[in-house]
């Protein structure tokens, strides 16, 4: 034992360089799965823990207030009910901000859908004016326990008297309005009502909602919603977020065993003879593979502890979303079985593949082989030779024959040194498409900026006069979202009609026509997975007692509400409801204006009449992941180095014995050490085109398989442009290069005697 410890730590005072490598990448990679189990917890636990806490109902239907909703509680599968409960839909302001609401009356705090107070009390019948926020909505207002909102256009106020979460869906401008909880006599005037439904099963949520749709007709649901909306809401970004660092992890711990493969594997085959003297000493096979074995789990497991220790210590610090998610999950109770499998597992995967590259050490002979004079495939090719009789320089011509000679040896090197490139192009696609929501909001389904809502104080034409009459705005685009109730009656999609067939909503195609004539409309991947249908069919859904026949005619990149969206022109709703009223409209800005500026200047003309915000885009919340990207891509990098300083080192020490026939025929130093550069640059080049013609379409179709798993849809993938590959493809060689030149030239400056040691 005393012999083998010995011999590791020689071992590492000669490759101090390669072991801190080693250490950093598997620090790096052990890192990134843990924040990616973090992510993970952090999307679905805090839901789930709000939905526990309050017993939270799987299903909410928002009903006209006519609705006999006391027959659902005796409906199969109900187990309990919430309500029903009135409510009103209004506008509240606070501190200069405003939101869309909804006042539900509350005469008690419920048994089921009981909202956790986080801050505050509730409802007291001694404050009649007292209101309970959301937590999401009283962040939106800046609002706290003991805050007044003011509801434009009358002189009410409400005072708020706590904050309490909600497993509701939760509040987004202008697509969801905020859950305000009130005493019934705060909603003197209600215009439908609520009730939830917990059941004894939540996998029978379809056939309950459905059964509850017949049982009260179909003209009597408003809207609803199910636990599993509001679960993909919850969850959202950060689920993306964790499956990128959950995939780039894994894919980094691959690359990292295959390197540690390759480095030992090259390294037995450059120590033969002090291997034959381990074993001539009396080394036993099992000794030595435990040399290797050991000493890389040491540098795995000096990686792993230092990651799991910074991430237990550090993680909750970092700021944003990653430090909030790292903070709720070390309160989670998988919190210390993680943190002990995910870096156990990765040694683990190092360790695997480390052995087996250990094994073929155990194999080697106590005496060493004779190496034979001449190499299978050692001879030039015609190819070659014909190229040094056109006096191409014989650098270039050697240096192609040593890079690829060896087909097996050199297509694993290649292999080896790709994956890491593949893995590094794919996470540029995915910073290029993110960099695209915001650079080209027009091409994924946002050409417009602002929405704008209007109360009844205003006619239609004095709103669009007075938005088209800002210099700034291009173009108003009146419009309406309603809910719809999908064929089957087992849930609701947004119905949404904008522009007019005179002047049409700019709907961004991913598949398809735009919808021109009558009827026509084009819907999202949500929708289409949900009704399973697809471009061309016709499918007919309820609004309210009318039903509405439309014709898919184009598929529409939707990045909101999941993708369960169908759009066709306000002019087509008109031919069914010739009463209908637009009740937004959507802005689209000349170049460089500045949305807040324009959002300010219609808010004072509007005059409290208009509810003016700025289009959500769905990149804002994926900020983090360009931290995460850039962090990946380094480890990554980190990868490929060791990769390539360890094909560097077996082309060095097989150039050894070819160093004597090189000065025999007349070849200088500096040309010998050009035959090394140029081996390793085309090995180099060989693996990033490799890597570009793998990696931009597997990161087109996992992008793509993203968009279509969230119901964006298909089409949204942007792969880097040739300005940033060709001199990140240039500078990978370029660096493979130098890192070879200093190596190789001291190979060939070699004395005679060190040659002739090398050969024998």
């Amino acid at each position: 034992m005393r012999a083998t410890l010995r011999w590791a730590h020689s071992d590492l005072r000669t490759h101090r360089g390669e072991a801190l490598f080693l250490v950093l990448a598997t620090a790096g990679i052990v890192a990134s799965l843990l924040l990616a189990t973090a992510l993970f917890g952090y999307a679905t636990n805090p839901w789930q823990r709000v939905f526990t806490q309050s017993h939270g109902a799987h299903v909410w239907l928002h009903t006209a207030t006519a609705a006999d909703t006391g027959k659902l509680a005796g409906l199969d599968g109900v187990d309990s009910v919430a309500g029903p409960y009135p409510t009103a839909s209004t506008t509240v302001s606070s501190r200069g901000s405003r939101a869309a609401v909804e006042l539900r009356g509350t005469p008690e705090r419920p048994s089921v859908g009981r909202p956790p107070i986080v801050s505050g009390h509730w409802l007291d019948p001694s404050a009649p004016n007292g209101v309970v926020l959301e937590s999401r909505l009283a962040r939106a207002l800046l609002a706290e326990p003991g805050d007044t909102l003011t509801v434009p256009g009358t002189a009410r106020e409400l005072t708020v008297v706590g904050l309490a979460d909600s497993a509701e869906p939760r509040y987004r401008p202008g697509e969801q309005p905020g859950l305000v909880w009130a005493l019934p006599s705060a909603v003197p005037d209600p215009g439908g009502q609520v009730i939830g439904l917990r059941l004894t099963d939540p996998g029978d949520t379809s056939y309950v909602v459905q059964r509850a749709v017949t049982v009260l007709g179909a003209g009597a649901i408003g809207e609803v919603s199910t636990w599993q909306q509001a679960r993909a809401e919850a969850q959202g970004d950060n689920r993306l977020l964790g499956q990128v660092l959950g995939l780039f992890g894994l894919g980094a711990l691959v690359a990292a065993g295959l390197a540690v493969h390759g480095a030992i594997g090259t390294r037995i085959r450059g120590h033969l003879r002090d291997l034959s003297v381990l074993k001539a000493i009396g080394f036993t096979p099992g000794q030595v593979v435990r040399i290797f074995l050991l000493q890389h789990l040491a540098y795995a497991l000096l990686g792993a502890l230092a990651a799991a220790g910074l991430a237990e210590a550090l993680g909750s610090r970092i700021p944003g979303r990653l430090g909030d998610a790292v903070g709720v999950w070390q309160g989670l109770p998988g919190h210390t079985v993680a943190l002990l499998v995910v870096p156990v597992g990765a040694v683990l995967f190092i360790g695997a593949t480390t052995g087996l590259a250990a094994w073929r050490a155990g194999r080697v002979p106590p005496v060493p082989v004779p190496r034979p004079a001449a190499t299978s495939g050692g001879r030039l090719s015609g190819v070659a030779r014909r190229a040094l009789g056109m006096r191409i320089p014989p650098a270039l011509v050697l240096g192609w024959h040593k890079a690829f000679t060896r087909r097996p040896r050199s297509l694993a090197t290649v292999a080896r040194l790709t994956l890491p490139l593949l893995l590094i192009v794919v996470a540029m696609s995915a910073w290029t498409t993110i960099d695209r929501f915001h650079s080209e909001p027009e091409q994924i389904g946002l050409p417009t900026t602002l929405s704008v809502r209007a109360d009844a104080g205003r006619s239609e034409e004095q709103t669009r006069t007075l938005l088209e009459r800002d210099p700034q705005v291009a173009a108003a685009y009146p419009g309406v979202e309603t809910a719809a109730l999908v064929p089957g009656q087992t849930a609701t999609i947004a119905l949404r009609g904008l522009g007019t067939h005179q002047d049409p909503y700019p709907y961004t195609l991913a598949e398809g026509r735009p919808a021109r004539g009558a009827d026509e409309a084009v819907a999202g991947q949500g929708l289409l997975d949900l009704l399973d249908v697809r471009v061309g069919d016709w499918v007919r859904m309820t609004v309210g007692d009318q039903p509405q026949i439309l014709h898919i005619v184009g598929r529409s990149i939707e990045p909101e509400n999941a993708g369960r969206v169908i759009s066709t022109s306000l002019d087509t709703l008109r031919a069914n409801d010739p009463g209908l009223r637009p009740t937004l409209y959507e802005l689209r800005l000349d170049p460089g204006a500045d949305p807040r500026e324009v959002a300010d200047r219609l808010a004072t003309a509007g005059r409290g009449h208009l509810d003016v915000h700025a289009v959500t885009n769905p990149a804002d919340g994926l900020s983090p992941l360009r931290a995460v990207v850039a962090g990946l891509i380094a480890v990554l990098a980190l990868i490929g180095l060791i990769e390539l300083l360890t094909a560097i080192g077996g082309t060095v020490r097989e150039s050894e014995r070819d160093l004597l026939a090189l000065k025999a025929i007349g070849l200088s130093p500096r040309q010998i050490t050009a035959i090394t550069v140029t081996a390793t640059g085309l090995t180099a080049l060989t693996a990033v085109l490799a890597a570009t013609a793998l990696g931009l379409p597997l990161a087109h179709w996992l992008i793509d398989a993203q968009g279509r798993s969230s119901g964006i849809g298909a089409g949204i993938a942007q792969g880097p442009s040739a300005i940033l590959m060709v001199p990140l493809g240039a500078a990978a060689v370029l660096c493979a290069a130098a890192l070879a030149a200093v190596p190789a030239a001291r190979a060939a400056r070699r004395r005679l005697a060190d040659t002739l040691s090398a050969v024998a």
